[in-house]
């Protein structure tokens, strides 16, 4: 069974079906989410040093640190799905 793999920028990527949410960064949950992650060594920061845009969490509770946007991402992720269904 071939994989769909979603692009997170700068040449990285995350099995699809793995993926269990894309949220924005901005509030301060996320702030504790991002810093608990870090903490019990779950963070993937994927950024390249950019501002961080997007937070992806896995079905393995690691939180991803992404510098393309929630929405692109969340776009990506369904064209992936779309294309798996269709």
């Amino acid at each position: 069974m071939e994989q769909l793999l979603l692009n997170l920028g700068f040449g990285n990527t995350v099995v699809a079906h793995k993926v269990v949410a894309i949220l924005s960064p901005g509030s301060s949950p996320m702030k504790r989410v991002k810093d608990e992650a870090k903490q019990e060594k779950r963070l993937l920061d994927v950024t390249h040093g950019r501002k961080i845009r997007a937070f992806i969490i896995t079905e393995s509770n690691h939180v991803i640190l992404s510098a393309i946007q929630a929405d692109t991402l969340s776009s990506r992720f369904e064209s992936l799905m779309a294309k798996e269904e269709g």
